[in-house]
Protein backbone atom coordinates (compact mmCIF):
# COMPACT_ATOMS: atom_id res chain seq x y z
CA UNK A 1 0.00 0.00 0.00
CA UNK A 2 1.55 3.33 -0.74
CA UNK A 3 2.26 6.47 1.64
CA UNK A 4 -0.51 8.03 -0.39
CA UNK A 5 -3.05 5.59 0.01
CA UNK A 6 -2.34 4.96 3.77
CA UNK A 7 -2.41 8.29 4.36
CA UNK A 8 -6.13 8.70 2.35
CA UNK A 9 -7.54 5.64 4.50
CA UNK A 10 -6.01 7.21 7.73
CA UNK A 11 -8.54 10.09 7.35
CA UNK A 12 -11.93 8.54 6.60
CA UNK A 13 -12.30 7.78 10.38
CA UNK A 14 -11.66 11.77 10.70
CA UNK A 15 -13.68 12.47 7.58
CA UNK A 16 -16.78 10.23 9.09
CA UNK A 17 -16.64 12.24 12.59
CA UNK A 18 -16.75 15.24 10.96
CA UNK A 19 -19.25 14.60 7.97
CA UNK A 20 -22.14 14.71 10.75
CA UNK A 21 -21.40 17.59 12.70
CA UNK A 22 -20.85 19.53 9.31
CA UNK A 23 -24.43 18.35 8.41
CA UNK A 24 -25.97 19.26 11.61
CA UNK A 25 -24.69 22.60 11.12
CA UNK A 26 -25.88 22.91 7.41
CA UNK A 27 -29.64 21.70 8.55
CA UNK A 28 -29.77 23.54 11.37
CA UNK A 29 -32.16 25.30 11.91
CA UNK A 30 -35.46 22.91 10.40
CA UNK A 31 -37.87 24.71 13.10
CA UNK A 32 -38.77 27.46 15.09
CA UNK A 33 -36.48 28.19 17.73
CA UNK A 34 -38.18 29.36 21.35
CA UNK A 35 -36.20 32.52 22.96
CA UNK A 36 -36.91 32.60 26.67
CA UNK A 37 -36.94 35.59 28.77
CA UNK A 38 -36.68 35.48 32.34
CA UNK A 39 -38.11 39.58 32.67
CA UNK A 40 -41.36 40.97 32.21
CA UNK A 41 -42.88 42.46 28.84
CA UNK A 42 -41.94 45.96 28.20
CA UNK A 43 -39.18 46.73 29.78
CA UNK A 44 -35.81 47.67 28.51
CA UNK A 45 -34.18 44.02 28.35
CA UNK A 46 -37.11 42.52 26.98
CA UNK A 47 -37.27 44.99 24.15
CA UNK A 48 -33.10 44.10 23.43
CA UNK A 49 -34.10 40.43 23.50
CA UNK A 50 -36.96 40.75 21.28
CA UNK A 51 -35.00 42.79 18.50
CA UNK A 52 -32.47 40.47 18.53
CA UNK A 53 -34.17 37.99 18.17
CA UNK A 54 -35.95 39.19 15.46
CA UNK A 55 -32.82 40.03 13.81
CA UNK A 56 -31.90 36.32 14.24
CA UNK A 57 -34.62 34.92 12.71
CA UNK A 58 -34.39 37.10 9.79
CA UNK A 59 -30.90 35.72 9.26
CA UNK A 60 -31.78 31.87 10.46
CA UNK A 61 -34.94 31.22 8.05
CA UNK A 62 -37.01 30.39 11.28
CA UNK A 63 -39.04 32.05 13.72
CA UNK A 64 -37.35 33.06 17.22
CA UNK A 65 -40.20 32.71 19.64
CA UNK A 66 -40.30 35.40 22.46
CA UNK A 67 -41.30 33.42 25.92
CA UNK A 68 -41.67 35.71 28.49
CA UNK A 69 -41.01 33.33 32.02
CA UNK A 70 -40.09 36.57 34.80
CA UNK A 71 -39.60 35.19 38.54
CA UNK A 72 -37.44 34.80 41.27
CA UNK A 73 -34.64 37.29 39.81
CA UNK A 74 -34.74 35.76 36.58
CA UNK A 75 -34.27 32.34 37.85
CA UNK A 76 -37.89 30.83 36.74
CA UNK A 77 -37.07 31.33 32.89
CA UNK A 78 -33.06 30.40 33.83
CA UNK A 79 -34.05 27.08 35.12
CA UNK A 80 -36.75 26.54 32.33
CA UNK A 81 -34.17 26.82 30.08
CA UNK A 82 -31.59 24.39 32.16
CA UNK A 83 -34.34 21.73 31.65
CA UNK A 84 -35.03 21.67 27.90
CA UNK A 85 -33.98 19.69 25.08
CA UNK A 86 -30.63 20.18 24.18
CA UNK A 87 -31.17 20.32 20.88
CA UNK A 88 -30.61 24.09 19.68
CA UNK A 89 -34.64 25.28 19.62
CA UNK A 90 -34.23 26.67 22.84
CA UNK A 91 -31.83 29.48 23.76
CA UNK A 92 -32.40 32.17 26.75
CA UNK A 93 -31.37 35.48 27.33
CA UNK A 94 -29.14 35.82 30.95
CA UNK A 95 -28.58 38.98 32.85
CA UNK A 96 -25.81 39.92 35.49
CA UNK A 97 -28.63 37.34 38.50
CA UNK A 98 -27.18 34.47 36.35
CA UNK A 99 -24.08 35.26 38.62
CA UNK A 100 -25.31 36.98 41.36
CA UNK A 101 -28.19 34.28 42.71
CA UNK A 102 -25.72 31.76 43.42
CA UNK A 103 -24.77 34.06 46.39
CA UNK A 104 -28.22 35.02 47.20
CA UNK A 105 -30.68 31.50 47.23
CA UNK A 106 -29.91 29.09 49.48
CA UNK A 107 -30.64 26.70 46.46
CA UNK A 108 -31.03 26.92 43.47
CA UNK A 109 -32.92 24.11 41.12
CA UNK A 110 -30.21 24.07 38.42
CA UNK A 111 -26.45 24.93 38.24
CA UNK A 112 -25.64 27.77 35.73
CA UNK A 113 -22.27 26.52 35.46
CA UNK A 114 -23.19 23.03 34.47
CA UNK A 115 -26.68 22.99 33.08
CA UNK A 116 -26.85 25.71 30.42
CA UNK A 117 -24.13 26.44 27.83
CA UNK A 118 -22.40 29.99 26.88
CA UNK A 119 -23.09 30.91 23.19
CA UNK A 120 -22.04 35.21 23.64
CA UNK A 121 -22.58 38.15 25.46
CA UNK A 122 -25.25 40.46 23.06
CA UNK A 123 -25.47 43.73 24.85
CA UNK A 124 -24.82 46.32 27.98
CA UNK A 125 -26.79 48.93 29.39
CA UNK A 126 -25.40 51.27 31.64
CA UNK A 127 -26.89 52.22 35.29
CA UNK A 128 -26.70 55.35 36.97
CA UNK A 129 -26.89 56.36 40.16
CA UNK A 130 -29.55 59.37 41.22
CA UNK A 131 -31.20 61.24 43.62
CA UNK A 132 -34.39 62.65 44.90
CA UNK A 133 -34.31 66.88 44.87
CA UNK A 134 -35.32 67.30 47.99
CA UNK A 135 -32.07 65.35 49.08
CA UNK A 136 -28.94 68.08 49.34
CA UNK A 137 -26.29 66.01 48.18
CA UNK A 138 -25.23 67.49 44.93
CA UNK A 139 -22.56 65.00 43.89
CA UNK A 140 -21.35 61.59 44.95
CA UNK A 141 -19.10 62.79 47.95
CA UNK A 142 -21.74 65.23 49.03
CA UNK A 143 -24.18 61.79 48.80
CA UNK A 144 -21.30 59.95 50.91
CA UNK A 145 -20.83 62.62 53.53
CA UNK A 146 -24.90 62.93 53.63
CA UNK A 147 -25.08 59.27 54.72
CA UNK A 148 -22.25 59.32 57.16
CA UNK A 149 -23.81 62.50 59.14
CA UNK A 150 -27.72 60.44 59.25
CA UNK A 151 -26.70 56.70 59.89
CA UNK A 152 -29.12 54.79 58.67
CA UNK A 153 -31.82 57.68 58.27
CA UNK A 154 -31.67 57.43 54.44
CA UNK A 155 -33.37 54.79 51.94
CA UNK A 156 -32.75 53.47 48.65
CA UNK A 157 -35.23 51.63 45.80
CA UNK A 158 -34.13 49.19 43.56
CA UNK A 159 -35.73 46.75 41.04
CA UNK A 160 -35.63 44.15 43.68
CA UNK A 161 -33.54 42.16 46.08
CA UNK A 162 -30.34 40.69 44.22
CA UNK A 163 -31.04 42.82 41.34
CA UNK A 164 -27.85 44.24 39.41
CA UNK A 165 -28.91 48.17 40.43
CA UNK A 166 -29.57 46.65 44.43
CA UNK A 167 -25.88 45.32 44.64
CA UNK A 168 -24.35 48.02 42.99
CA UNK A 169 -26.29 50.17 45.93
CA UNK A 170 -24.79 47.68 48.34
CA UNK A 171 -21.60 48.28 46.87
CA UNK A 172 -21.84 51.77 47.39
CA UNK A 173 -23.06 51.24 51.12
CA UNK A 174 -20.38 48.64 51.88
CA UNK A 175 -17.61 50.39 50.01
CA UNK A 176 -17.98 53.69 52.25
CA UNK A 177 -19.34 51.78 55.33
CA UNK A 178 -22.73 53.47 55.00
CA UNK A 179 -25.55 53.09 57.14
CA UNK A 180 -28.97 53.17 54.64
CA UNK A 181 -32.29 51.15 53.95
CA UNK A 182 -33.08 49.04 51.03
CA UNK A 183 -36.49 49.47 49.85
CA UNK A 184 -37.23 46.76 46.46
CA UNK A 185 -39.60 47.31 43.91
CA UNK A 186 -41.08 44.88 41.13
CA UNK A 187 -39.15 46.23 38.15
CA UNK A 188 -36.71 49.22 37.00
CA UNK A 189 -40.05 51.00 36.34
CA UNK A 190 -41.17 51.01 40.17
CA UNK A 191 -37.89 51.92 41.73
CA UNK A 192 -37.16 54.66 39.70
CA UNK A 193 -41.22 55.90 40.01
CA UNK A 194 -40.23 55.65 43.68
CA UNK A 195 -37.71 57.87 43.79
CA UNK A 196 -39.93 60.77 41.71
CA UNK A 197 -42.34 60.84 43.87
CA UNK A 198 -40.52 60.94 46.60
CA UNK A 199 -41.00 57.76 47.97
CA UNK A 200 -37.20 56.92 48.49
CA UNK A 201 -33.93 59.25 48.59
CA UNK A 202 -31.81 57.34 46.25
CA UNK A 203 -30.90 54.59 44.03
CA UNK A 204 -29.00 53.27 41.22
CA UNK A 205 -31.23 52.71 37.56
CA UNK A 206 -30.64 50.95 34.39
CA UNK A 207 -29.56 54.34 32.10
CA UNK A 208 -32.55 54.75 29.54
CA UNK A 209 -35.76 54.94 31.36
CA UNK A 210 -33.66 57.26 33.44
CA UNK A 211 -32.82 59.73 30.52
CA UNK A 212 -35.96 61.35 30.21
CA UNK A 213 -36.33 62.28 34.68
CA UNK A 214 -33.05 63.26 34.54
CA UNK A 215 -33.00 65.82 31.59
CA UNK A 216 -36.80 67.05 33.08
CA UNK A 217 -34.50 67.21 36.78
CA UNK A 218 -37.40 65.48 38.02
CA UNK A 219 -34.47 63.47 40.16
CA UNK A 220 -30.89 64.91 40.02
CA UNK A 221 -28.42 62.12 38.33
CA UNK A 222 -24.84 61.75 40.35
CA UNK A 223 -22.77 59.63 38.60
CA UNK A 224 -22.72 57.31 35.88
CA UNK A 225 -21.61 53.91 36.56
CA UNK A 226 -19.66 53.70 33.90
CA UNK A 227 -16.22 53.88 32.17
CA UNK A 228 -17.85 57.01 29.89
CA UNK A 229 -20.04 59.95 30.17
CA UNK A 230 -23.52 59.40 28.11
CA UNK A 231 -24.10 61.76 24.55
CA UNK A 232 -27.45 62.25 25.94
CA UNK A 233 -26.46 63.63 29.40
CA UNK A 234 -23.26 65.08 28.94
CA UNK A 235 -22.63 67.01 31.56
CA UNK A 236 -22.79 63.79 34.10
CA UNK A 237 -19.87 62.56 35.43
CA UNK A 238 -18.76 58.91 35.90
CA UNK A 239 -17.90 57.38 39.31
CA UNK A 240 -14.61 58.03 38.50
CA UNK A 241 -14.54 61.20 37.22
CA UNK A 242 -16.88 61.82 40.86
CA UNK A 243 -14.24 61.04 43.01
CA UNK A 244 -15.12 56.99 43.42
CA UNK A 245 -12.90 54.75 41.92
CA UNK A 246 -13.47 51.04 40.63
CA UNK A 247 -17.40 51.55 40.47
CA UNK A 248 -18.78 50.57 37.38
CA UNK A 249 -20.84 48.50 37.06
CA UNK A 250 -23.30 47.45 33.96
CA UNK A 251 -25.75 45.38 33.15
CA UNK A 252 -24.98 42.67 30.55
CA UNK A 253 -26.79 40.72 28.46
CA UNK A 254 -26.13 37.01 27.13
CA UNK A 255 -27.75 34.06 25.17
CA UNK A 256 -27.48 30.49 26.67
CA UNK A 257 -28.72 27.04 25.27
CA UNK A 258 -29.34 23.89 27.41
CA UNK A 259 -26.04 22.15 28.34
CA UNK A 260 -25.06 19.30 25.61
CA UNK A 261 -26.53 21.08 22.93
CA UNK A 262 -24.04 20.05 20.14
CA UNK A 263 -20.80 22.46 19.49
CA UNK A 264 -21.73 23.04 15.80
CA UNK A 265 -25.07 24.34 17.01
CA UNK A 266 -23.37 26.84 19.25
CA UNK A 267 -21.25 27.56 16.77
CA UNK A 268 -23.75 28.58 14.27
CA UNK A 269 -25.61 30.62 17.10
CA UNK A 270 -22.52 32.20 18.20
CA UNK A 271 -21.47 33.31 14.44
CA UNK A 272 -25.06 34.59 13.48
CA UNK A 273 -25.44 36.23 16.92
CA UNK A 274 -22.11 38.54 16.26
CA UNK A 275 -23.26 38.89 12.27
CA UNK A 276 -27.23 40.52 13.74
CA UNK A 277 -24.71 42.12 16.30
CA UNK A 278 -22.49 43.70 13.68
CA UNK A 279 -25.39 45.15 11.63
CA UNK A 280 -26.47 48.56 11.24
CA UNK A 281 -30.31 48.50 11.63
CA UNK A 282 -30.10 46.21 14.74
CA UNK A 283 -26.87 48.61 15.58
CA UNK A 284 -29.34 51.61 15.62
CA UNK A 285 -32.51 49.70 17.14
CA UNK A 286 -30.55 49.05 20.32
CA UNK A 287 -29.16 52.20 20.15
CA UNK A 288 -32.64 53.55 20.72
CA UNK A 289 -33.15 51.96 24.25
CA UNK A 290 -29.43 52.93 24.99
CA UNK A 291 -28.07 49.36 24.56
CA UNK A 292 -24.81 48.99 23.15
CA UNK A 293 -23.70 45.79 20.83
CA UNK A 294 -21.69 43.29 23.02
CA UNK A 295 -19.95 39.76 21.70
CA UNK A 296 -17.46 37.35 22.30
CA UNK A 297 -16.66 34.07 22.11
CA UNK A 298 -18.58 30.90 24.12
CA UNK A 299 -15.44 30.24 26.53
CA UNK A 300 -14.75 33.91 27.06
CA UNK A 301 -18.44 34.35 27.97
CA UNK A 302 -18.22 31.36 30.32
CA UNK A 303 -15.40 32.81 32.17
CA UNK A 304 -16.64 36.43 32.16
CA UNK A 305 -20.08 34.71 33.96
CA UNK A 306 -17.87 33.01 36.31
CA UNK A 307 -15.66 36.34 37.39
CA UNK A 308 -18.68 38.19 37.63
CA UNK A 309 -19.94 35.56 39.87
CA UNK A 310 -16.66 35.75 41.78
CA UNK A 311 -17.25 39.68 42.20
CA UNK A 312 -20.87 39.64 43.55
CA UNK A 313 -20.32 36.86 45.63
CA UNK A 314 -18.02 39.64 47.55
CA UNK A 315 -20.91 42.37 47.29
CA UNK A 316 -22.87 40.07 49.16
CA UNK A 317 -20.83 39.06 51.54
CA UNK A 318 -19.49 42.62 52.61
CA UNK A 319 -23.24 43.94 52.31
CA UNK A 320 -24.09 40.93 55.04
CA UNK A 321 -26.71 40.11 52.68
CA UNK A 322 -27.79 36.33 53.97
CA UNK A 323 -28.83 33.61 51.51
CA UNK A 324 -32.89 33.22 51.02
Amino acid sequence: MSIVVRAVCALFPVLALALPSAALAQSYPSKPLRLILPFPPGGPTDIAGRVIGQKLSEQLGQPVIPDNRPGATSNIGLELASKAPPDGYTIVLAAPPIAISPSLYAKLNYDAQKDLAPITLVAAMQNVMAAHNSVPAKSLKEMIQLARNNPGKLNFSSSGAGSTNHLASELFRSTFGLKMVHVPYKGNAGALIALMSGEVDFGTYALPPAIAPIKSKKVRALALLSEKREPAIPDVPTAKEAGVDNFVVPIWYGMLAPAGTPRPIIDRLNGELHKALASADLKERLAGIGVAPLVNTPEQFAEFIAQEKARYAKVVKAAGIKPM
